[in-house]
């Protein structure tokens, strides 16, 4: 199994940074890396969500949505092409550090039997995906 994970500091409120990363209608409005275009944030739900890799063509995918724990985590699995060949489990987590201070730690946990390969080929950019929508985020976070 591989992983890809990055953190921000965002100077704002974990309810705020939570409203704004779940509120996926207007994710078209700050997010340049996901676009969510179908789906609830409840359990069991699926989501139809566009990645924008940089560098790359759009690449939907179709995962579900297997946790969450509101103002904490959010996770949504899924594969791509057969279950097995390139899974992964997306995860977003806040982490209140004080009344006006968060972090939001996210992290992509990848498996199946291509997962190596095609890491080796797009993890650079799926991680500069992470780090533009992680900034993007507390942009929009710390507006007034």
């Amino acid at each position: 199994m591989q992983k890809i994970c990055t953190d921000i500091i965002i100077d704002a409120p974990a309810g705020k940074v939570w409203g704004i990363l779940t509120d996926f209608e207007s994710f078209d409005n700050w997010n340049p890396f996901i676009r969510v275009k179908k789906g609830k944030l409840e359990t069991g739900a699926q989501l139809e969500v566009l990645l924008q890799l940089p560098g790359h063509k759009p690449i939907t995918m179709k995962p579900t949505v297997v946790k969450v724990e509101p103002v904490r985590e959010f996770r949504w699995s899924g594969s791509m092409w057969v279950k097995g060949l390139f899974d992964g489990e997306h995860a977003f987590r806040i982490e209140e550090l004080d009344e006006n201070r968060s972090r939001l730690i996210q992290c992509e946990r990848f498996k199946g039997v291509i997962a190596p390969l095609i890491l080796h080929i797009i993890g650079e950019d799926v991680q500069k995906g992470f780090e533009s929508m992680n900034l993007s985020l507390k942009k929009e976070s710390e507006k007034a």
